[in-house]
């Protein structure tokens, strides 16, 4: 029988920040060029598959008003030409060797990712640097992207639960740059030039801010001296990533939103700690606990027992600065007081009644299970150890995270519960007559 470790929130801080008791198997191999770029190696001889994520420290999160979706528009046109390929020429390059490459700016990095067979693990590392190195940049193309994510944010805009979730995390962030979607803001995405591009293309990739992860059937040697041949000519830079904002500081609220829909969405958000702070693996454990899936108390009181929701659960994500704690819900226009106050009354009653140890087991499980299931991948596994390396976690966070949710015990879920679910931010979408 497993016995559950008690920590307190210094043990925990401990824990995420110490080396991990059980290390990745296949072992991850971490090198660090002479320019500075780090390149993280798993070799995996399972299958004769080879995956790759080249991620870069800059994202929404440190873009402006003036600037928000610069990043993914970058990204975005990078991958539609070198300065040796169009974009059909990369798409049958990377077809040739049995994969693909893409590539996309996201909140907390930017990455270019790739997968391939194996044996052409070469062809595919240099396809990846091609695109990252050798950006063509034609105006053309820049137009061409730039009508795609427009057309990508009117989207969201006119379909009701993107709708609903942008404008409870713009309402919970403010200013924050984490207050609107990696895809940028209209007005400035129409703006931004291709001089603007070429100048946060030079700001963003700097070695010292740049991962490459490989997971797959690969020599593990070859591939670090091939990456570092291959990105030699990057050179260090003297300067440093822009500062992030400051925290957001939510006041609360309610704001409901008339669209024409076929139903109803309530979501109902908090702000609370980011991935590095020892609270974190209690707020993920107390998100299972309410959105955990078909046992989470949500589904189980609101859908199960009272029949008031359609679709109902808890997002949480990784974050570097505060991370939004957010509960959704669909529901038919009828049942919208009622399914508003029974989230409501659930949210409060997790804040004054503690968690069982068979309830506790169960958060743990399935978080445990879903990041499990999420790392099966050679893609999926390149990702987080990009992802979290250049986010000065280390590749190994997941791992002392998985330890840490391992270790929450119900008095840190009720005290995490008590201090962070307070003052909801509340967007009601109420469906309108078409």
């Amino acid at each position: 029988m497993r016995r559950w470790v008690t920590l307190g929130a210094a043990g925990l801080a401990a824990l995420l920040l110490a080396t991990p008791a059980w290390a990745e198997t296949p072992p991850v191999a971490r090198h660090v060029l002479p320019n500075g770029m780090t390149v993280l190696v798993r070799e995996n001889p399972v299958a004769p598959v080879v995956a790759v994520s080249l991620q870069v420290r800059a994202g929404s999160r440190f873009e402006t008003a003036e600037t928000a979706g610069v990043t993914n528009l970058l990204l975005r046109s990078m991958i539609r030409g070198s300065a040796r390929r169009s974009a059909v020429q990369l798409a049958e390059a990377a077809e040739e060797i049995g994969g693909s490459v893409d590539a996309s700016g996201e909140v907390e990095t930017a990455e270019i990712r790739g997968e391939a067979l194996a044996r052409h693990w070469e062809m595919l590392l240099g396809l990846i640097a091609e695109v990252a190195l050798e950006p063509a940049l034609a105006a053309e193309a820049i137009e061409q992207e730039r009508r795609l994510v427009l057309s990508q944010i009117q989207t969201r805009g006119e379909t009701p639960f993107p709708l609903s979730f942008d404008t409870v995390i713009r309402d919970l962030y403010g200013g924050h740059p984490y207050g609107w979607h990696s895809l940028g803001l209209k007005a400035s995405v129409e703006r931004l030039s291709r001089e603007a591009l070429l100048a946060h293309y030079r700001e963003a990739f700097q070695p010292e801010r740049m991962v490459l992860a490989v997971s797959g059937q690969v020599p593990g040697e070859r591939v670090a001296k091939t990456a570092e041949r291959l990105f030699s000519r990057l050179v260090r830079s003297a300067g440093a990533p822009a500062p992030a904002a400051a925290g957001p500081a939510p006041a609360g609220g309610r704001r409901v939103v008339a669209r024409p829909a076929q139903q109803a969405q309530i979501l109902i958000g908090y702000l609370g700690p980011g991935l590095a702070d020892p609270t974190y693996p209690a707020l993920r454990v107390l998100g299972a606990v309410l959105g955990g899936g078909m046992s989470g108390r949500l589904f189980v009181e609101i859908r199960d027992k009272r029949g008031l929701a359609y679709s109902i659960g808890v997002l949480t994500p990784y974050r570097t600065g505060p991370a939004f704690f957010l509960t959704y819900l669909g529901t038919a226009r009828q049942n919208v007081a009622a399914a508003e106050a029974a989230v409501l009354e659930e949210l409060e009653r997790i804040r004054t009644t503690p968690v069982g140890a068979e309830e506790l087991a169960r958060a743990k499980a399935y978080l445990l299970g879903n990041l499990a299931m999420d790392r099966r991948t050679n893609a999926r596994r390149a990702w987080y150890l990009a992802f979290f390396e250049a986010v000065g976690a280390g590749w190994g966070f997941p791992d002392r995270y998985a330890r840490a949710v391992e270790a929450v015990t119900v008095a840190e879920v009720a005290a995490t519960a008590q201090r962070y679910l307070r003052r909801p931010t509340i967007v009601l979408l109420e469906p309108q007559a078409r």
